[in-house]
């Protein structure tokens, strides 16, 4: 019998692991089937986490991070939990070939990047069409690419495809960005990145190679950009599969299946916590989720204790 099983293996699971096991928890265990770290070792660059003045990768802020979370007792299983559910005080966790009991459950397992649904998204994704900068932004060296968003995520990925590709085309439906006005400046200030603001993709085109540009609508009309890749960045989708059942969710979550937590990251079942992107209200930054998952395992001390 687990005194926590925290499922999810990025700054908010590492983070509850090293303060769940130094405050005193004997029986921890973080479920994650990759390696720690999380989303944020795909991003090219990190300049605002507290402390490190440095710009560094995601991959570089969070290497030293299980080692110091693993100091005090905490155990990685390289394990996919495929569903949560209670029974009595007791949380069974179900790795599909057997299932793990444990007093209290933090669920801390992200999100992924939002498909816009555009077409021709699904038949160019692997031939042009990415999600990650960091990851397929050098075989667009030296070659035009489009970007389509407005959040910090957009601008931040149009910067680091700047340093790489020969032009950065940014599309963005509304006239303004909601980004860090520091973000904003950095790439209004570009030479190599236009701006097509209040314009929408109406189309991705290639052939049997990939993908050659695509169709954008803009305020003056419909325009043709040449590019030979396209990188989306609208969102995020929660990763909450793993409190699904036949009957809905074990816990309360909103229209967009974001799970519903208290101050002290408690969800609506005793026992059970969030932490990270996939609760409500997020700001999907690492230090948020750092503290997010120091709230709940404190939260998961007093309930263990109290029970």
């Amino acid at each position: 019998m687990l005194d926590l099983a925290i499922v999810g293996g990025g700054p908010a699971g590492l983070t509850a692991g090293l303060y769940a096991t130094r405050g005193g928890l004997k029986n921890v265990v973080m479920f994650e089937k990759g390696m720690p770290g999380g989303q944020i070792t795909q991003s090219s660059e990190i300049e605002n986490y507290p402390g490190v003045s440095d710009v560094v990768s995601g991959i570089e802020l969070m290497e030293k991070w299980p080692e110091q979370c693993q100091r005090f007792g905490l155990k990685h299983e390289m394990v996919e939990i495929q569903k949560i559910s209670k029974d009595g005080d007791t949380f069974l966790l179900d790795t599909g070939s057997e299932t793990v009991e444990a007093k209290s459950v933090l669920v801390c397992t992200g999100s992924n990047p939002r498909k816009a649904g555009l077409k021709g998204e699904e038949e160019f994704t692997g031939k042009g069409v990415s999600y990650c900068a960091t990851c397929d932004g050098f075989f667009y060296k030296e070659k035009e690419v489009v970007v389509v968003g407005g959040g910090d995520t957009a601008l931040e990925e149009a910067l680091y495809l700047a340093k790489i590709c020969s032009k950065v085309t940014l599309v963005h439906r509304r006239d303004g960005f909601r980004a860090s006005p520091a973000t904003i400046e950095r790439v209004k200030e570009n030479d190599k990145i236009e701006l097509l603001l209040e314009s929408t993709v109406e189309e991705i085109v290639g052939d049997k190679m990939g993908v050659t540009g695509v169709k954008v609508e803009t305020k003056e009309g419909s325009v043709d950009v040449d590019a030979m890749g396209i990188f989306i960045f609208v969102g995020y989708d929660v990763n909450n599969s793993v409190l699904k059942n036949e009957g809905g969710f074990l816990c309360d979550v909103n229209n967009w299946g974001e799970v519903r937590v208290d101050l002290k990251m408690r969800t609506s079942v005793d026992g059970l916590f969030a932490a990270g992107d996939v609760r409500e209200d997020a700001a999907k930054q690492v230090v948020c989720a750092a503290g997010d998952g120091a709230t709940a395992a404190l939260s998961a001390i007093s309930y263990v204790e109290g029970h």
